[in-house]
């Protein structure tokens, strides 16, 4: 036996009808905001801190060459020129000046490159007579005595670095006072 079996299939709904082919016209591509160009693009990299570090530069020189230098606007040739920074005084020229020092206990305090003041008390066996005077203020002591070279009369012999005119006036000192020294 022979069955035959009908299939009936539900009607579909027409097809709209299809609109004819058309040509897009040429026109620039659309960039977004976040694209490939701009003047941030190697922050987003990964290169941020050299680019940091040029901005800074850039910053500093332009503020440093910004300065108040700068004559306004037509100013032209009436503008008073910048004022001109201190000039240091040239520099004086140091000798070293071998001084004898009266107490040798002082000395020992003494370390190279301490500021010191030298004073010079007359040489009388009275004790009196004259007065004390600061022969050189603010010498840089540039040798002290090792432990044990110290003279029999307690004596110690220093180097200091002044100029030349405060060590003509140490010498005559030396000769004619006792010395010491006091530091600054």
């Amino acid at each position: 036996m022979t069955a035959t079996t009908t299939t009936t299939t539900p009607l579909l709904p027409p097809l709209p009808s299809v609109p004819a082919p058309c040509v897009v016209p040429p026109f620039e591509p659309v960039r977004g905001r976040g694209g490939r160009r701009g003047p941030f693009r190697v922050l987003r990299r990964g290169r941020r801190t050299p680019v940091a570090l040029l901005a800074l530069t850039v910053a500093a020189l332009a503020v440093a060459t910004s300065g108040s230098g700068a004559s306004p606007p037509g100013a032209g040739a009436t503008a008073t020129p910048r004022a001109r920074p201190p000039v240091a005084p040239a520099a004086v020229r140091l000798v070293s000046a071998p001084v004898r020092i009266a107490d040798a206990e002082t000395v020992r305090l003494l370390r190279a490159g301490d500021r010191v003041d030298v004073i010079a008390a007359p040489n009388s066996p009275m004790g009196g007579g004259g007065e004390a005077r600061v022969v050189a203020k603010g010498a840089r002591v540039a040798g002290v005595p090792r432990s044990g070279e110290t003279r029999s009369d307690g004596g110690a012999l220093i180097v200091l670095s002044v100029p030349r005119s405060t060590a003509a006036a140490l010498a005559g000192a030396g000769v004619t006072s006792q010395l010491a020294v006091t530091l600054c």
